[in-house]
């Protein structure tokens, strides 16, 4: 992300948030969603071994895992360049780290809980005010974010529960291994989700409308420029749920990895355009994506179509004999 120096200090963030977070009324998710993958990613690097999200009746949002960064967070909360260089995905997706969503919160309060001993730390708009101290002793292991979005920055309205699971489900679909939690304190409604889905894209596909019993589900891994490059795709040939498509765990309108899924299935069938009632869904996880268009939407990588292509079609040829497409319209 090169962006003058002006606008990555928290006077040039908070005058001009869009640049980071899009759409106005996506921010207050958008930074969110930024604490979430947070913890989702500490657990796939290995660093926890399960992560929580929680909706507190005030309104705020609280993130735990049960993992602590070696050198503690007041870094990433405190540095642009620091935040921005751990927010690196597995994979090779990047997001737009601690200190931006810290910048744009009314108030940040973090606990980071290692040896028998508590250490809390707050923060209001970037600014410190209490700073790293003990609290008290420490029954576990684990970092607690508890964060609310700045009212002056942000729009004020309460996180709706639904969009945050839809996004926590996103993520148990693309990352078979993660186990996550989502918790709804509010007295009214209050509720508890858990996402783990070890089926990974197929599931996401038979949740579309997909047939449980004919979905086709590949991954290959190094099949790109750079280790770690991965392409996973599921389908089925009913539901007519459509295809969805991925980058590094977050959802895109288009581009190359689309392109190579289609331009795979229809070298597979002999025949372009998709079937009829198609569903699906393919994701891909680079080390150095490139995206045109506004906010990363549509993937540009060229390289990425080709071996997009060969692995769906290596896939789809073989098991066309036990799953003959439906002829066209």
């Amino acid at each position: 992300m090169n962006l003058p120096p002006h606008l990555t200090t928290p006077a040039g963030i908070r005058g001009r948030p869009g640049i980071y977070l899009g759409a106005r009324e996506r921010w207050p998710y958008h930074l969110a969603f930024e604490l979430v993958e947070h913890a989702v990613h500490e657990v796939l690097r290995g660093r926890a071994s399960r992560a929580e999200v929680v909706l507190l009746p005030a309104g705020d949002v609280r993130v735990d895992y049960d993992g602590v960064h070696e050198q503690g967070l007041a870094g990433q909360l405190t540095d642009f360049q620091l935040a921005l260089a751990a927010a690196d995905r597995p994979g090779g997706g990047r997001g737009v780290g601690l200190h931006l969503v810290n910048v744009l919160s009314g108030r940040l309060v973090v606990e980071e809980r290692r040896d028998g001993v508590a250490v809390r730390h707050a923060y209001a708009r970037g600014e410190l005010l209490a700073p790293p101290a003990a609290v008290g002793p420490a029954a576990d292991t684990g970092t607690t974010i508890t964060f609310r979005p700045d009212a002056e920055i942000c729009p004020p309205a309460p996180f709706q529960y639904a969009v945050l699971a839809d996004r926590l489900r996103e993520l148990a679909f693309l990352n078979r291994a993660l186990d996550v939690t989502l918790t709804d304190l509010h007295p009214a409604a209050p509720r508890t989700e858990r996402f783990h889905h070890p089926g990974g894209l197929a599931e996401l596909v038979v949740r579309s409308g997909g047939d449980p019993a004919g979905v086709l589900s590949s991954t290959e891994e190094g099949t790109g420029r750079h280790p770690g490059d991965s392409v996973e795709f599921a389908l089925s040939w009913t539901g007519g749920g459509g295809v969805r498509c991925f980058v590094d765990d977050r959802r895109t309108s288009g581009g190359t990895h689309l392109q190579g899924f289609h331009d795979g299935l229809a070298a597979a069938l002999g025949r372009p355009g998709p079937p009829p009632g198609l569903t699906a869904a393919v994701a891909v996880k680079l080390n150095a994506p490139e995206y045109g268009g506004s906010y990363h939407q549509l993937l540009v990588n060229g390289a990425v179509r080709g071996w997009t292509a060969a692995a769906v079609r290596r896939a789809v040829e073989p098991w066309l004999a036990g799953h003959p497409a439906p002829a066209p319209a």
